[in-house]
């Protein structure tokens, strides 16, 4: 809830004291919301991840593309990068524009 900082301030004499606290209640149930998930029918307790799940019985299944002719691989951040992006070359390492900045 947002909360307006440049009103002014009740005092507990201006606030009124005929409120019946079943009253209080009634009006913060009216108001209160209630979290909820956005889930669609078709999923289930196995198609939520929680964080720290132990997923070691999980296979992952991933196509390896080996380094093409127009790539290298920098030598300071270790991610394949496109002949465009190099930067130098010194000694057979190649590093690329964002590792030499």
């Amino acid at each position: 809830m947002a909360t307006d900082y440049d009103a002014p301030k009740v005092s507990v004499e201006e606030e009124p004291a005929n409120e019946s606290l079943e009253a209080i209640r009634a009006q913060r149930s009216e108001t209160a919301q209630t979290p909820t998930l956005d889930m669609e029918d078709s999923d289930t307790a196995e198609g939520i991840d929680l964080p720290g799940a132990d997923l070691s019985h999980e296979e992952l299944r991933i196509q390896v593309v080996p380094e093409q002719a127009d790539e290298f691989t920098c030598m300071s951040c270790f991610l394949v990068r496109h002949r465009s992006q190099l930067a130098r070359e010194k000694d057979g390492a190649a590093y690329c524009i964002e590792c030499e900045g």
